[in-house]
C-alpha cells in the first residue's frame, strides 16, 4: 500500500516531518501552545451507529468529552458518545464519480507476526453527510486494518472516504454515566414542546 494512502486526519501532523514508519516511531512534537482539536462521533439512539458529530478543542480528552456532551447533546437525544484526538484519526483519500475508496487498495491483508489491535472503521457514503461507523476490524498495522476492513466492510455502494481510529485511541461514555441524559422521561428535556408552553400559558391566562 502506497504511504500516500494514509494520512492523518490532522493537518499539523502532515505538515509535519513524519517518519516512515508511523506505527514504530512515536512522532516527535514541541508542545502546542493551543487547545487540542477533537473528533466527535455520536449514536442518536440505541442500537444505531455511531456517526461523526462534528469537533471539540480542549485541553484533555476527558475534558473534551464533557465539552462534545455539552455541545452535541444538549438538545438532541444521544445514547452514546466517543471522542478521539484529531491527529489519532487515520484516513484514507477522498473519492468521488462512482469510485469506492477500497477499489485503491490492492492485495489480501498481509500476514504479520506482531500482535493485534482493534480499529474503529469509518465510512463516508454520500459527500455533505457525515462518517458512519461500518464496524471493527482486529489488525497488528494500518495498512493490515485498511485491507481487511476491504475484505469485510465493504458495502454495495461506493465508500468515498474511510476512517480508522484505534479503540485505545478513542474514550467514551461508560454504561454507568448514560444517565446523564435522562433528565426528564424520554429525554424531553431537549424538546421546546416538552414544556407546553403554549398549553402553560393559556391555563395561566384562563386562571387570572
Amino acid at each position: 500500500m502506497s504511504e500516500e494512502f494514509i494520512k492523518s486526519l490532522d493537518p499539523r501532523v502532515s505538515r509535519m516531518q513524519m517518519p516512515a514508519d508511523i506505527n514504530e516511531q512515536p512522532l516527535q512534537k514541541e508542545e502546542l501552545d493551543q487547545l487540542v482539536t477533537y473528533q466527535v462521533f455520536m449514536q442518536k439512539k440505541e442500537g444505531k451507529n455511531f456517526e461523526h458529530a462534528g469537533i471539540v478543542h480542549a485541553p484533555t480528552q476527558e475534558l473534551a468529552l464533557l465539552y462534545a456532551k455539552e455541545q452535541y447533546s444538549r438538545r438532541f437525544t444521544c445514547s452514546g458518545m466517543a471522542v478521539a484526538e484529531t491527529s489519532a484519526v487515520l484516513a484514507s483519500p477522498v473519492t468521488d464519480g462512482g469510485l469506492s475508496v477500497y477499489e485503491l487498495l490492492e492485495g489480501p491483508a498481509p500476514e504479520t507476526d506482531g500482535p493485534a489491535e482493534a480499529y474503529e472503521v469509518f465510512h463516508l457514503m454520500k459527500r455533505g453527510k457525515q462518517h458512519e461507523h461500518a464496524g471493527s476490524v482486529e489488525a497488528a498495522t494500518v495498512e493490515e486494518a485498511f485491507l481487511k476492513a476491504k475484505e469485510s466492510l465493504t458495502p454495495e455502494k461506493p465508500v468515498l472516504n474511510i476512517w480508522l481510529v484505534r479503540r485505545s485511541d478513542l474514550l467514551t461514555i461508560d454504561e454507568e454515566d448514560k444517565d446523564i441524559w435522562q433528565t426528564l422521561p424520554e429525554k424531553g428535556y431537549r424538546d421546546a414542546v416538552a414544556y407546553k408552553a403554549s398549553d402553560r400559558l393559556k391555563e395561566f391566562k384562563e386562571k387570572n
